[in-house]
């Protein structure tokens, strides 16, 4: 018989679950994805966001909105971690980039779906506490840094994919050059306090960037050097 504690979660995971696939259907005529991949939803429901917000904020941890981690960070919307994860295209072989480690929930999302996920957090702090929580629940195949995420990752690239998860008003340069052929990078482009929209960007195989539009969206700004 299933015990409180895992009753509680399978009942919070279900609940979120399900407004992620309403919002997806909503979504859907901006997002071309009204429908997420099986294997990403799996992923999402998968990870117990409790672990991964403050005690403070444990009662919400299961509503789909972002909460705040202290810092003047934030955990995402888990629609949003669903979606940006979903634009990857990510498959078992892949080597991904994060930047913008935050409480480590994106990262562990994103290795229950790829080979290796290398996460870059600015907030030594932040970085400290994402990893050590991640060790802890066993996602063994995330490894995280404290540092400048702008300048990305290089000694493990190129990447199949590269996710940033903080607004920034151009594609860091160095981002870009990291990212393989047939490659996604999703971002917020954006300033703090205007307009912000994710962006899905593709290198395509000739080497060019393309690039568009998917949805309005609210980010904390991407900072460049060690907080």
């Amino acid at each position: 018989m299933p015990t409180v504690g895992t009753q509680v979660f399978q009942a919070g995971r279900d609940r979120l679950i399900g407004e992620v696939v309403r919002e997806a259907a909503l979504c859907g005529r901006h997002t071309g994805r009204p429908v997420l991949h099986p294997e990403v939803l799996r992923a999402l429901g998968a990870v117990p966001r409790d672990a991964f917000v403050p005690a403070a904020e444990r009662d919400r941890a299961w509503q789909d909105q972002p909460l705040p981690i202290g810092y003047g960070q934030t955990i995402s919307q888990p629609f949003i971690v669903a979606l940006m994860t979903d634009l990857l295209d990510p498959d078992p072989d892949d080597v991904v980039l994060e930047v913008g480690t935050g409480s480590g929930y994106q990262a562990a999302v994103l290795s229950l779906l790829v080979r290796q996920v290398y996460s870059i957090e600015v907030v030594p702090e932040l970085a400290v506490a994402a990893a050590a929580v991640l060790e802890h629940l066993g996602y063994g195949n995330v490894e995280v840094r404290a540092g400048n995420g702008c300048e990305g990752w290089r000694e493990h690239g190129p990447y199949d994919g590269i996710l940033v998860t903080a607004a920034t008003p151009f594609l860091p340069p160095a981002l870009a050059a990291q990212l393989k052929p047939g490659g996604h990078l999703v971002y917020p482009r954006g300033e703090p306090s205007g307009d912000q929209e994710l962006v899905l960007v593709e290198r395509r195989n000739d080497g060019f960037l393309a690039s568009h539009s998917v949805l309005s969206v609210m980010f904390v700004p991407l900072v460049v050097g060690i907080a």
